[in-house]
């Protein structure tokens, strides 16, 4: 069947059923029901409207046993919109109300591109937040370099601006101990990992569960190397 040959374009409905039978009233009433009218004031490229019916046979979907997909075709990207009811009239009326939703969002978003209109780079600055001040030449206007970052210490850390907040800081005086002792003190406080000074090494490491294997370890060394280069770049600093 075909739109009203008065309308701009001569669109075409085509209602076809899928492993089903389509009755030549709802045929008719597919095309009451689609205003075509209302279509192209919403999509005036639209060509062609595809109706395909189809039913579930499971009693148990009896509330949504008829399904109607509409598909409209245009010179621009294709709609498509589906619902399901007890019965095909049921479905048809959610599906055109959906098409309908589609078309209009479609329509808006192209009304406000046209709507909006193009501003000069004089106006940039106005319009688009944090844009780039220009002069007469055309050259970027440099601002004044912004204040200096407050800085804070929190805890024995010195943070700058909004920097990580310490929630917690803790010390705790640790007898050294093996590292069966340690992991027995991390089950026992229920922890994944558990901080000590190997008895050993009397150096602090770190056990903690794993979860391909039971437990990890790692073993701090300090270097000598680097640490009297700290010293020493320390005392340059406070020797002046």
């Amino acid at each position: 069947m075909r739109g009203d040959p008065g309308t701009e374009f001569c669109v075409d409905i085509v209602v076809k059923g899928r492993k089903t039978e389509v009755p030549e009233r709802f045929r008719k009433h597919v095309a009451e029901k689609l205003k075509l009218e209302k279509i192209q004031k919403l999509d005036g490229k639209v060509i062609s409207l595809d109706v395909e019916v189809s039913k579930e046979p499971n009693p148990r979907q009896a509330d949504r046993s008829d399904r109607v997909e509409i598909t409209l075709h245009s010179r621009g990207p294709v709609i498509r919109a589906e619902a399901a009811a007890s019965d095909v009239y049921a479905a048809l009326d959610l599906a055109s109300d959906k098409l309908e939703t589609q078309l209009r969002k479609q329509h808006d978003k192209r009304y406000t591109r046209r709507g909006t209109r193009r501003i000069s780079a004089a106006e940039v600055a106005d319009h688009v937040p944090d844009a780039a001040t220009l002069d007469g030449n055309g050259e970027v206007v440099r601002d004044e370099e912004p204040d200096a970052v407050p800085t804070k210490r929190i805890g024995s850390l010195e943070v700058k601006g909004d920097g990580p907040l310490v929630v917690r800081e803790k010390t705790h005086v640790a007898s050294p101990m093996t590292l069966d002792q340690a992991l027995y003190e991390m089950e026992l406080v229920g922890h994944d990992f558990y901080l000590f000074v190997d008895s050993e090494t009397k150096e602090p490491s770190v056990v903690y569960r794993r979860h391909a294997y039971d437990y990890g370890v790692i073993h701090l060394s300090t270097d000598p190397m680097v640490a009297e280069a700290r010293q020493s770049a320390a005392g340059g600093a406070l020797g002046g």
